[in-house]
């Protein structure tokens, strides 16, 4: 495992924020994870690296977890602060050039925003349309990063968002075409029941990618 050192923690609500580390020359295909340990603990938790390709630093988006082991560690972290990462690690890589149909559909729970995050800032020409689904508004993480015109903010817990309702009950109402490129980051659940919703619509199965989150 590498050592990098903190430069920045970003909160964005009371319980989620921004790590921001030195890149200390990590490679990285967007989409991938990485491992971070805090202090000599032997504990370890995989994120998603939420920065671009192009970017001098490695940023991770947190959310930090009640009884956690390393979330509250990292909260706390300072700038000059040292942790140890290993990897980069997985197969959600993402690059346009690989898909023959340049249509794609981003959907995301909370945290599972990040490596959609990581995809646009690295792309900055994409054609995409990002489903993110949240209880509140605030938990919208870094929204103006996308184009407004580009991204629906489903909220199921306040009527504030761009949708009031949960993810699944907005996915039903859209008419995706049949050779979009698909790819949902969040918890199973939700995974599960929008591969269900997706491949109902007749989108076909090798269209869609998936990385359960938590």
């Amino acid at each position: 495992m590498g050592k990098h050192k903190i430069i920045e923690v970003r909160h964005l609500t009371e319980f989620a924020f921004v790590v921001r580390l030195e890149r200390n020359g990590l490679l990285f295909q967007t989409g991938q994870f990485i491992v971070l340990k805090v202090g000599n603990s032997v504990d370890q938790r995989e994120y998603s690296v939420y920065s671009s390709e192009r970017d001098d630093f490695l940023e991770i988006l947190v959310r930090e977890v009640e009884g956690g082991k390393i979330s509250g560690k990292l909260k706390k972290l300072k700038p000059g602060d040292e942790i140890k990462i290993d990897g980069p690690f997985g197969f959600f890589k993402f690059n346009p050039e690989q898909f023959s149909s340049k249509k794609f559909l981003f959907i995301a729970t909370g945290t599972g925003i990040s490596p959609f995050h990581s995809f646009v800032k690295t792309y900055p020409e994409l054609q995409y349309k990002l489903i993110h689904g949240v209880r509140f508004v605030n938990e919208a993480y870094d929204h103006g990063d996308f184009e407004k015109d580009k991204i629906t903010l489903c909220t199921s817990g306040d009527p504030k968002g761009d949708f009031y309702g949960r993810l699944t009950d907005f996915l039903y109402t859209q008419k995706p075409d049949a050779d979009t490129n698909c790819f949902l980051c969040g918890n199973s659940e939700m995974i599960s029941e929008v591969f269900d919703i997706l491949t109902g619509k007749g989108i076909p199965v090798s269209n869609i990618y998936s990385e359960v989150y938590f």
